[in-house]
């Protein structure tokens, strides 16, 4: 058990009084301090981060077979995507549109992500991974019309792609779990497409930064509260008004009725975990079905930097069979709206 409240006696590292899971303990040990505002040098921010994904990016998986597309987004431009369908799946499957995370600024670009993959393995699905438009070079909403466009473009084309636009679930990790929520409030109040599920892991979700976990976590080796408000000042950008929009910060959505059944992830040393346990509460609160999982003593993205540990893959596999069992169960009656449900 991850014992926590009682880290003296158990030997275990301990990061802005909080305590590191003993599994995850050398790998937190051995992390770089990251800069200030890790913002200030996008190109070394993006390279970083492609360095740390590149060994969990294979160039073959036999598992998947990929194609490569395009849509035109919302203004005119150029949204590229990976379809991903398992290998040797046939017939019409579930849609997963997969949105990848990196503080809106920076991402899974160079092929399939690890996750985008698992999601399509393990679901059984066609993933449609979409490389939105980026900030600061666009800033919101740019990137998250193009997701929105994403989701128009799979269930307008759900017959060339082999997938059933009933069974569309729609997830992604930190800034992606975000733009995920967010997706799903703008299809409730366009009347858009039908999303039976969003996978909320790890999300950025309010720009208001007001929680007790962005004040807490403050370690300079993982993701923290104050390279949090760059996050955000490099998505809205510095001059933002007070008034963020929910498809920005879906924290702001003062109503959360009629949304798709939630799962969402949490980490205990990840500055964005209150904000997602608090939007799960409120989805609660408004009859919306809700499945919840924390992992005590992990940081933000720690599957990343401990893709071998056990708690790693347990987390990863909790999460991937809510999505399974999301897509393979999905009553035609579970729409987001009744307007929505098929005759």
């Amino acid at each position: 058990m991850h014992a926590h409240s009682h880290a003296h006696d158990q030997g275990e590292t301990r990061s802005s009084h909080l305590s590191v899971h003993p599994e995850l303990a050398d790998v937190f040990a051995a992390l770089p301090e990251r800069p200030d505002n890790p913002y200030a040098d996008v190109a070394a921010l993006r390279a970083g981060f492609r360095a740390l994904m590149a060994p969990l990016m294979p160039a073959d998986d036999g598992r998947v077979t990929i194609r490569r597309t395009s849509l035109t987004g919302p203004d005119g431009n150029t949204v590229d995507v990976q379809v991903l369908r398992p290998a040797g799946a046939e017939g019409v499957l579930p849609g997963v549109l997969y949105l990848h995370g990196g503080g809106f600024v920076y991402g899974e670009l160079d092929g399939p992500s690890p996750m985008a993959r698992e999601a399509c393995v393990a679901a059984g699905a066609v993933v449609v991974n979409v490389h939105y438009r980026l900030a600061p070079e666009h800033r919101y909403p740019a990137g998250v019309e193009d997701c929105y466009a994403a989701l128009e473009w799979m269930a307008a084309h759900a017959g060339e792609l082999g997938l059933d636009a009933d069974r569309v679930a729609v997830t992604g990790a930190s800034a992606g779990g975000g733009l995920s929520a967010a997706v799903c409030l703008m299809a409730r109040d366009r009347r858009g497409p039908r999303i039976v599920w969003q996978g909320l892991l790890i999300p950025c979700l309010d720009d208001r930064l007001h929680t007790a976990s962005a004040r807490r976590v403050t370690d300079r080796r993982i993701i923290n509260g104050a390279g949090l408000r760059h996050t955000w000042d490099t998505y809205l950008g510095p001059d933002r008004g007070p008034d963020t929009p929910a498809s920005a910060a879906p924290a702001r959505a003062t109503d959360l009725s009629g949304l798709p059944p939630a799962y969402v992830l949490t980490c205990g040393l990840d500055p964005l975990r209150d904000e997602g346990q608090d939007y799960a509460r409120r989805l609660t609160e408004a009859e919306v079905p809700v499945e919840t999982k924390d992992v005590p003593g992990a940081w933000h993205f720690f599957e990343a930097y401990a893709p071998h540990t056990e708690v790693a893959r347990r987390t990863t596999a909790h999460w991937l069979a809510a999505l399974r069992a999301a897509l393979t169960s999905a009553p035609r009656e579970s729409a987001a709206r009744p307007s929505a449900a098929r005759a």
